[in-house]
């Protein structure tokens, strides 16, 4: 298996948004750990695994409205990492975006099901989610908040970030899908074989997935203190760290403090660790660039950091850190 260390490394942000409304997560990670079960117990007997049951045949695509989406999101997403569009009909983005994920819902075959959410006929779930443009496409795997993207992308990055979803649901939540479809491109076949876990660094990925935030950071510490070179131990610390800092904090509040006094570094950094939280990973890299740039001494370094911090919790290969990147230098030199 892939080590942790990807552009959908979010996942592990449990908890991070507020799924509450519309269900527990943990009881919907206890579902997920049951349909798991229930797969190796399939497997053993001979039966057809990974096939819907009885009297529920699995819509790859299918139209979301809030009276649904309990049964259609976050009951499904226990068996299947289910995709969330969120559009409207006025988008014109939108009707470029909507069709390549339907066809690769289609293609993947049940390894991801498609939750399409007019966002206009829909504003609860949109608020809940903290949806502020569209498109917009998030996923949620056993009842857990996985933000993708914003805006429209082409076909070949909409794919790579499928196959990262469907490898963070899998090796994280035990969650494979129904369709028993050819994998992915880039997705490790189920029976493949894995790399064995380091002991200490899944104590860490235990303590970061139970919540335990101050655990986690410690877990993840004594990992890098003997392997300082593990990146997945470095990427498990800045979520961690991520999420401890979030605790607590009243979005609005932060939000407007930040656009009251753009020179207000702290408001600043709390803003951006919620854009990034929320699925707003450009607002959250422009945010602090535009702070590194208008701050000097101590403040610009602390922005700096910061921002690097945040690309650790994205992933290096994603095209959005790469582009900050650049745009920092920009603004340092």
């Amino acid at each position: 298996m892939q080590p942790r260390n990807s552009r959908l490394n979010s996942a592990a942000l449990r908890g991070a948004v507020d799924l509450a409304a519309v269900k527990a997560a943990g009881e919907a990670a206890q579902k997920a750990e049951q349909a798991r079960a229930e797969r190796a117990r399939q497997a053993a007997s001979g039966e057809a695994a990974g096939s819907a049951p009885a009297g529920s045949a699995l819509r790859l695509v299918v139209d979301v409205t809030e009276d649904t989406f309990e049964t259609e999101v976050v009951q499904r997403s226990t068996e299947v990492p289910v995709v969330v569009d969120f559009w409207a009909e006025w988008c014109g983005p939108c009707k470029q975006l909507s069709p390549i994920l339907e066809r690769l819902a289609e293609e993947y075959a049940g390894r991801i099901v498609l939750a399409k959410i007019d966002v206009d006929a829909n504003q609860l779930i949109a608020q809940q989610f903290g949806i502020q443009g569209i498109p917009a496409v998030m996923a949620v795997v056993a009842g857990q908040l996985v933000p993708l993207f914003q805006g429209a992308e082409n076909e070949a990055n909409v794919r790579k970030v499928l196959d990262q979803l469907i490898l963070v649901a899998e090796q994280r939540f035990g969650v494979v899908g129904l369709g028993g479809g050819v994998p992915a491109e880039g997705a490790e076949a189920a029976d493949g074989p894995g790399r064995p876990e380091d002991p200490a660094l899944g104590a860490a990925h235990d303590a970061l997935d139970q919540g335990d935030l101050a655990g986690a950071v410690q877990a993840y510490r004594n990992v890098l203190t003997e392997q300082p070179g593990n990146t997945e131990a470095r990427v498990g610390l800045a979520q961690a760290q991520l999420l401890q800092r979030i605790e607590g904090l009243d979005l609005q509040a932060v939000r407007a403090a930040a656009a009251a006094d753009p020179k207000d570094v702290a408001a600043q950094l709390e803003a951006a660790d919620l854009d990034l939280v929320g699925g707003h990973v450009e607002d959250a890299f422009g945010r602090l660039v535009a702070t590194v740039g208008r701050t000097f001494g101590e403040d610009r370094d602390t922005a700096r950091l910061r921002l690097l911090e945040l690309f650790e919790v994205i992933g290096p290969e994603d095209p959005r850190v790469t582009a900050a990147r650049q745009a920092l230098a920009r603004v340092l030199f």
